[in-house]
């Protein structure tokens, strides 16, 4: 990781830089298939766990999809589209404004829990490539928030250090996460207070450099990796 403290803002997308309201997709589903409510995710749990860490591509889970719920080609591109349609949502714009307005003011990523072929559809509508630095998807690196492993994954695209940076996720349990590895963390809850808390930490600028840590872990208890 570099020795050159930055200040960073790392973002997560669903419930954060989109919107992504349930949609009833899959209730209306079953209610055309004539199957039982629950039956839909309790098929294909593992295919929708193996997509969101890249265990399957695209094509696996149209066949999956094809096979599971009995579907023919032209019902599995309906349902997939139901599913996208969902999972991509409305962009919050004003909040993809504003950030688009600190490229330069500090180092920019997201961190997201992700699913197969997410990359090039939110790429598509939204531009978050050109949003941000560098995107980390879990179905790209095969980990999930709030895995310690997915934080210290963005940290070290970005090659920033974790108390350097702010993350901002609309859950809990991930904003937790993130403070134990070391990051500052924000919930999400809506987009004036989300500002305000990025514009303190871009205020307060990036902590000085620690003491050497003749013990070789972090303030998180996790060993550092060697040659840090």
């Amino acid at each position: 990781m570099t020795d050159v403290t930055q200040t960073c803002l790392v973002l997560d997308i669903g419930g954060v830089l989109e919107f992504t309201p349930d949609t009833g997709w899959v209730q209306r589903w079953e209610e055309r298939l004539e199957l039982p409510r629950g039956t839909v995710h309790a098929r294909m749990h593992d295919i929708w766990r193996a997509g969101s860490v890249g265990g399957i591509g695209e094509r696996d889970v149209h066949e999956a999809v094809a096979s599971r719920l009995e579907l023919d080609a032209p019902q599995v591109e309906a349902f997939m589209a139901d599913l996208w349609t969902e999972y991509l949502g409305t962009p919050n714009e004003e909040l993809i404004d504003y950030i688009r307005g600190l490229r330069g003011r500090c180092r920019l990523g997201i961190l997201s829990n992700s699913f197969v072929g997410a990359r090039e559809r939110e790429t598509t509508l939204y531009r978050f490539d050109e949003l941000v630095e560098r995107i980390v998807y879990s179905h790209e690196i095969g980990i999930e928030k709030p895995d310690p492993r997915a934080f210290d994954a963005a940290c070290a695209a970005l090659d920033v250090r974790p108390e350097d940076c702010l993350f901002v996720d609309d859950a809990a349990v991930n904003v937790e996460a993130a403070r134990a590895v070391g990051m500052q963390a924000h919930l999400f809850e809506d987009n004036a207070r989300t500002i305000t808390r990025i514009e303190a930490h871009l205020a307060a600028g990036p902590l000085a450099p620690a003491a050497p840590n003749p013990s070789g872990r972090t303030r998180s208890g996790r060993p550092l990796p060697s040659g840090a």
